[in-house]
């Protein structure tokens, strides 16, 4: 009898519902302005990746490499990555629009500071930044979150169980 391995998508799906409902949570609860709140997500990122990373193994019995298992913590990564981005877009031009307005007016305010644009110029670089917040947005966060679940998947194939006498060349 073979072991059922659960899917990547699947484990990618459970970690992405987790973090939208704590984003969504903070969100409505006005708790996204606390300071520690904005590493929360990159918490339960790493302890959902390294937690799919080590269930993969359990599930074959640690007979995996360390490669097999840093392979499904990746694709975990990109399930999440992918989810997460969707959500991104959704909230951001749906859900809680504000927060274009709330970063186009922090980045008005530091621009007054510096003083060095005329109104005209810095009227027109807020504009072109309006036109281009949820790309820039999104892809910054399929940047992080890529390079972030790498790390995680590296830690997670290190911590995973793995069989020492197991050797994938066997059954070939």
């Amino acid at each position: 009898m073979e072991t059922k391995v659960t899917s990547p998508a699947l484990k990618g799906l459970i970690i992405s519902l987790i973090l939208i409902v704590l984003g969504l949570g903070t969100y409505f609860a006005n708790l996204d302005k606390v300071k520690g709140m904005s590493m929360v997500p990159f918490v339960l990122l790493a302890a959902g990746i390294i937690w799919a990373c080590i269930s993969y193994a359990k599930q074959l019995n640690g007979n995996v490499t360390f490669g097999n298992t840093f392979a499904h913590g990746f694709k975990t990564t990109a399930a999440v990555t992918a989810i997460f981005a969707v959500y991104s877009f959704i909230a951001l031009k749906f859900i809680m629009p504000e927060m274009v307005d709330a970063g186009i007016e922090e980045a008005r305010k530091k621009m007054m500071e510096q003083k060095n644009m005329s109104v005209d110029q810095m009227e027109q670089s807020l504009a072109m930044a309006r036109k281009f917040f949820i790309p820039f947005g999104i892809a910054a966060i399929v940047v992080i979150y890529l390079i972030m679940g790498c790390l995680f998947s590296l830690v997670g194939a290190a911590v995973a169980k793995k069989n020492p006498n197991y050797n994938p060349l066997q059954n070939q």
